[in-house]
């Protein structure tokens, strides 16, 4: 897989300066965890799963998971598990076909090794679990489930624990629950590929649900959940984990507010009319959030719409400038000091920035390094249909 691999070869050259990586599964933790990009879900009982993941991964969708949990009906769960099989087996009939990382969301444990079981051959095609409702007192039968998974396809699987309980928002047991977490997931850390983020079931705790005008940062009880969960999950100093942003959960909405997104770089490069189909659906709000997400220490998104996906992958190419001072902070020969920008616009601290550094220049392997007069304007009218 690559990613923006839809885009032509002459595009490509005119877009960036250096391309992104392929990967695949092999490619190691910390580039595939930052690799998903927007990961998108899909309910297992969808009538034409199999075309529909074929159809998003040729659109650029890189991971999908397959979900058994929220977004099915609790009396169609044998259905979606039946669809998601027969699925399953179809991609691995089709060695042609390269489909995205995929991932099943289950509604408890024991689905794991059964579907796996089911699977026999096909569950190759499989790529691991996310585990919803993960706390630090279930955590631990979802991991053994996994550990059995493995032993049944002879392979190992990956999985993203998801964080949306009450003992992980709630004040007064926040602390030790994350503590307990974090020690959880070290002991397996070999499969953990990211932790995700459930805002729409933390929200739920307080029968909130933010607008398309709001971000999840406005929601102050979530927001500093988010805080805690980075401070205690996502450090730099290689103890951490890759911590995804949340849902975007609207596609075409009525609004209140103006418009988030600034007109000029839109006429700068001649995308008025882009700039008015963002707006018309809120995906405004959305290129505001992920922005927010990636300040406040999380990588990717969680996607429920195809249109989703091109904006968080465009936001998520890395600038020239961003790539040069990267490299000049990492290309420092002594230790600590500042170092001018090439940009001659901020400074570079060695010692602070290094962290930063090596974090974007593994994002730039995944989605690559944007030519030096390209915007995220650019990637984007390149990356959706007109």
């Amino acid at each position: 897989m690559r990613h923006f691999a839809y885009l032509s070869a002459p595009e490509t050259d005119a877009l960036f300066e250096t391309p992104p990586e392929p990967f695949h599964r092999d490619s190691g933790r910390d580039l595939l965890s930052v690799a998903l990009g927007a990961t998108l879900y899909m309910p297992a009982t969808r009538p034409s799963l199999t075309a529909d993941i074929t159809k998003q991964a040729a659109a650029g969708v890189t991971s999908v998971v397959v979900c058994l949990e929220d977004s099915i009906a609790d009396d169609e769960v044998a259905e979606g598990e039946a669809n998601l099989v027969a699925t399953l087996r179809d991609l691995h009939e089709q060695p042609q076909t390269e489909p995205p990382l995929l991932f099943v969301r289950v509604r408890r444990a024991a689905q794991i090794p059964a579907l796996v079981a089911r699977l026999g051959p096909a569950a190759t095609v499989l790529d691991g679990f996310v585990m919803p409702k993960f706390t630090a007192a279930s955590g631990t039968e979802y991991l053994h489930a996994i550990d059995d998974a493995d032993r049944l396809a002879g392979t190992t699987l990956l999985a993203m624990p998801v964080i949306e309980s009450g003992a992980v928002l709630y004040a007064e047991t926040r602390v030790d629950e994350l503590t307990r977490l974090r020690a959880l997931l070290h002991r397996d850390r070999r499969r953990i590929l990211a932790v995700r983020l459930g805002a729409t079931d933390l929200c739920a705790l307080y029968g909130l649900r933010r607008s398309p005008d709001l971000s999840i940062y406005d929601v102050k009880v979530v927001s500093s959940l988010i805080s805690d969960v980075v401070n205690v999950l996502g450090r730099a100093d290689g103890s951490g984990f890759t911590v995804t942003g949340p849902v975007w959960e609207y596609y075409g909405v009525e609004r209140i507010f103006k418009p988030q997104l600034r007109a000029s770089p839109f006429a700068e490069h001649n995308e008025r009319e882009l700039r008015g189909r963002l707006v018309g659906r809120a995906i405004d709000g959305l290129i505001r959030e992920v922005s927010l997400d990636r300040a406040n220490g999380l990588t990717g998104k969680t996607a429920i719409h195809p249109s989703h996906v091109a904006v968080v992958h465009a936001l998520s190419v890395v600038t020239s400038e961003e790539h040069r001072d990267a490299s000049d902070v990492l290309r420092a020969d002594r230790a600590g000091g500042v170092l001018a920008s090439g940009h001659r616009n901020k400074m570079n601290e060695i010692g602070p920035h290094t962290a930063w550094a090596r974090r974007t220049m593994l994002r730039a392997r995944a989605f690559g390094v944007a030519a030096e007069d390209v915007s995220f304007v650019d990637l984007l009218a390149a990356s959706l249909p007109r």
